[in-house]
């Protein structure tokens, strides 16, 4: 019997203890099962839609967007209309000068006029207290762009311009003498250089003889943007010097088609009265014609119009001018 006692006794020691084992485990399996669960849930990410936070959030953003919008719209209009209406912009004649508008009444609109009413016209409605220039610009069918058609001349106003013309004179032995018979203010070469060096251009038309021109090249760059230089289609190159000077005291103007096509020319002074000023106007349109060039189509004039320094503009009906 001893013997069973000692054989049993360990046989329920290992089963006890196998016991014990198994439900320890069983207990971690139990314990750590639910900790995992709440570890994973809040780490799973949610898919993009209208119920996520990002998209409840960006939702957010445009409603408070909109309202801003809304309320600086409400704002800018409560300014707008607080403001007082602005005036309509005014016409051109409404923003001229008092004495301007009073005599622009005397010029029938969307009329055309003789070329000798349209003087007489001018002559009346200078606005200025001094005497005026009266000006042509005349609207030509041409190109400038082509060498035949850069309409250019000279022309000798019967009844002058009303200026005080100042002439110089590059000339030498006898032409330097002519020139001083026919009036010349100035003659000389050496005289005249000393002159020009010291850049006096105390003159309005310089005449030169070919001979001396090569001379004045070094002050082309000088005289040439104020109109000085001398050339031979202006008549301002000659042997005949005398007769240069003469013209040029008589009334001489030049005019040229400028980039846009149109002449702009001043033919005489307001204090002229209609018949004189009737005399240098057909003298500028005669030699236009006369001018005509041969690759122009039609007619060579398209629109006249007469104005006076800082006056209204007068349209000239171009059937008066033939």
């Amino acid at each position: 019997m001893a013997e069973a006692k000692k054989v049993t006794k360990p046989k329920k020691d290992i089963v006890a203890k196998k016991a014990k084992t198994v439900t320890l485990k069983e207990e971690v399996v139990e314990t750590v099962t639910p900790v995992e669960i709440v570890e994973e849930k809040p780490t799973a990410v949610a898919k993009a839609g209208k119920k996520s936070a990002k998209a409840l959030k960006e939702a957010e953003e445009i409603k408070e967007k909109a309202a801003r919008k809304e309320g600086g719209a409400s704002k800018e209009q409560a300014k707008t209309e607080s403001k007082p209406k602005a005036n309509p912009p005014r016409s051109r004649l409404e923003r001229r000068g008092k004495r301007y508008r009073e005599f622009a009444k005397l010029i029938e609109a969307d009329k055309q006029y003789s070329l000798a009413d349209a003087l007489e016209l001018a002559v009346k409605t200078s606005p200025v207290r001094f005497d005026a220039a009266v000006e042509l610009h005349i609207n030509l069918n041409v190109d400038p762009r082509h060498a035949d058609q850069n309409v250019r001349d000279m022309v000798v106003l019967p009844a002058g311009t009303g200026k005080t013309v100042r002439v110089a004179v590059l000339a030498e032995a006898e032409q330097a003498d002519a020139a001083k018979k026919a009036g010349a203010d100035f003659v000389g070469t050496e005289e005249l250089f000393q002159k020009l060096d010291k850049e006096v251009f105390d003159f309005d038309v310089l005449v030169a003889t070919p001979t001396l021109m090569p001379k004045l090249g070094k002050y082309a760059k000088a005289l040439g943007p104020k109109g000085l230089m001398p050339n031979p289609k202006s008549g301002t190159v000659t042997v005949d010097v005398a007769k240069a000077v003469t013209q040029a005291k008589a009334g001489r103007v030049e005019y040229r088609v400028d980039s846009t096509g149109i002449i702009h020319l001043a033919i005489g002074k307001v204090s002229f009265g209609g018949t004189k000023l009737l005399e240098n106007a057909q003298a500028i349109f005669g030699n236009l014609r006369a001018n005509k060039p041969a690759s122009v189509k039609g007619t060579l004039i398209d629109a006249a119009h007469v104005t006076t320094t800082m006056g209204p503009s007068i349209v000239i009906d171009l059937s008066t001018l033939s």
